[in-house]
């Protein structure tokens, strides 16, 4: 026969909950962390190959090395590398073609948007031609349209000779060979940023564009009102992408002109590259950590420009 009192039995009661809370917090711990240690290999690749390989080269920008030795130097390889007559004309380059295709890729991109988010025929067809150049390998690219500008034997120059008009060494002339670059850049990525402009215009309720059209506005009008100021956040991210892209472009001038005629095409990039061929390790990666700079101290402030803009509006 039972003893227990109903106190008693209450607060045995008490006890054997209080005792399963731990268990129950325990598990609800575990699967609170459970999604994040999808985080996990992510953050080990992100570690192995660009956290690590970038503290290292501050450090062996700071030294003369090889495969096998290194001799610290301190800030030798920078003077060595501000020193050099063919920098500030590759820096002035650099920013040249970071605009030209930036915003070209802006423009267009934004253009071709509109037209392949409208009603027109063949607009799958379409999507896909103008996505395909970026699904193209960037050395390709480039082969493909040193062989089509050829001075002599292109077929862009053929062409033009064939109505009797100027047929220009696209990347054989001193004063055109960076912008044909540029414009084989644009063509080669000008489909990531329609892509992106689509996404932002597809995203826009159709609710704003029928009130719109019933208070009587026109297509100018939706679009200045309506369309460009709610893809401003697609906006914001194609200058991003397009312009971190345009300073550290590098394979694409390479294929096509190696930096020639003589050095009017080359950017920091191809003369960090040139550094390198030449046996000076520790200097190129000087020129590394100096371009990594140049890149943060634009791209920063101008992304927190953008993304304020966005957030006020």
């Amino acid at each position: 026969m039972s003893t227990a009192t109903p106190a008693t039995a209450i607060h045995t009661g008490d006890i054997s909950a209080s005792a399963r809370v731990p268990k129950k917090s325990l598990r609800r711990t575990i699967k609170s962390f459970y999604p994040t240690w999808f985080f996990i290999p992510a953050l080990a690749l992100y570690v192995i190959f660009f956290a690590l390989p970038t503290f290292s080269s501050f450090y062996f920008s700071l030294t003369r090395w090889s495969l096998f030795d290194s001799t610290f130097i301190g800030f030798d390889n920078f003077v060595r590398f501000f020193e050099d007559p063919q920098l500030y004309t590759s820096f002035f380059h650099t920013l040249i073609y970071a605009v030209i295709t930036s915003g070209s890729k802006v423009l267009l991109g934004f253009l071709l948007a509109l037209l392949l988010t409208s009603p027109i025929i063949g607009r799958g067809y379409l999507r896909a031609v103008v996505f395909f150049p970026v699904l193209i390998s960037t050395i390709g690219v480039g082969i493909m349209f040193k062989s089509l500008l050829d001075p002599f034997h292109g077929m862009v120059n053929a062409v033009l000779g064939f109505f009797g008009l100027p047929q220009p060494g696209w990347l054989t002339d001193p004063n055109l060979a960076l912008y044909s670059i540029a414009a084989i850049d644009v063509w080669k990525g000008v489909g990531i940023a329609t892509l992106i402009f689509m996404a932002g215009i597809v995203a826009i309720p159709t609710e704003y564009f029928e009130a719109a059209k019933i208070d009587g506005a026109g297509s100018l009008k939706m679009l200045r009102e309506i369309t460009i100021p709610l893809t401003r956040g697609a906006t914001a991210t194609v200058i991003i992408l397009s312009l971190i892209g345009g300073l550290r472009s590098f394979d694409i001038i390479w294929v096509t002109t190696g930096g020639g005629p003589g050095f009017t095409s080359d950017v920091l990039a191809s003369v960090i590259y040139k550094q390198y061929q030449a046996g000076f390790f520790g200097l190129s990666t000087a020129g590394n950590v100096v371009l990594f700079l140049l890149v943060a101290v634009i791209m920063v402030p101008l992304s927190y420009f953008l993304n304020r803009k966005q957030v006020e509006l």
